[in-house]
C-alpha cells in the first residue's frame, strides 16, 4: 500500500470514528445547531439514569428574579423564555439544540422528566445547569444556569444530576 492510500484510509477511518461518536441532535431547534447559524447551544447531555421519558432544555433571563420564574409570567412581560423538548433516544449519545433570541447572557436549565408528566418529580426527575456544579438540597442560583451566547453555536456540557438521598441532588457517578 502506498503512502498516499495509507493516508487515505486511515482518514476515512477516523471520519467514520468521529462520525459514529458525534450525537444526532435532538430538538425543534436541532437545524440551528446541525447548520451552524446560531445564536443558538448545543447541550450534550453526560450522566442520564436512564432512557425513559423527555429531554427539556429551558433558556431564561440571567437574572435571579426571572430564572425558573413562570413562563406565561414571563412572556407577558416580554422577556426572553424558550422551551425544547426531546424524546430521550434509546441509546447512544445526547445532544440537545435550543435557539437564543440573539448573542448575550442567559441562564440555561436542563431536565430529565422520566415519568412524562411535564411537572418536575423531585423524587425521580434528573436536572442540569451549565456550571455543573453539584445541586445539593437548595433552590438552584442563576450564577449555575448563567451560559453567554455568541453569533454562531456555543456548546456545552451538562451533566445530569439526581435525587441522591439526604444530600440532595448530585451526579450519579
Amino acid at each position: 500500500m502506498t503512502r498516499t492510500a495509507l493516508f487515505a484510509a486511515a482518514a476515512i477511518a477516523l471520519s467514520s470514528v468521529s462520525s459514529a461518536a458525534h450525537a444526532q441532535v435532538l430538538g425543534e431547534d436541532a437545524a440551528a445547531c446541525t447548520s451552524g447559524r446560531g445564536p443558538a447551544i448545543e447541550v450534550t447531555v453526560i450522566g442520564l439514569k436512564d432512557r425513559n421519558g423527555r429531554l427539556k432544555l429551558e433558556l431564561y433571563p440571567a437574572t435571579e428574579d426571572d430564572f425558573l420564574k413562570d413562563d406565561h409570567d414571563l412572556v407577558r412581560e416580554g422577556k426572553t423564555f424558550r422551551r425544547v423538548w426531546a424524546n430521550t433516544p434509546p441509546s447512544g449519545g445526547v445532544t440537545l439544540c435550543i435557539r437564543a433570541p440573539a448573542p448575550g447572557r442567559y441562564a440555561l436549565l436542563f431536565t430529565h422528566d422520566r415519568d412524562g408528566k411535564n411537572k418536575f418529580n423531585f423524587w425521580s426527575d434528573g436536572a442540569g445547569f451549565v456550571s455543573n456544579q453539584r445541586l445539593g438540597r437548595s433552590r438552584p442560583k442563576v450564577r449555575q444556569a448563567t451560559i453567554e451566547v455568541g453569533n454562531g453555536v456555543t456548546r456545552v456540557n451538562i451533566r445530569a444530576q439526581y435525587l441522591r438521598g439526604l444530600g440532595g441532588f448530585g451526579p450519579l457517578d
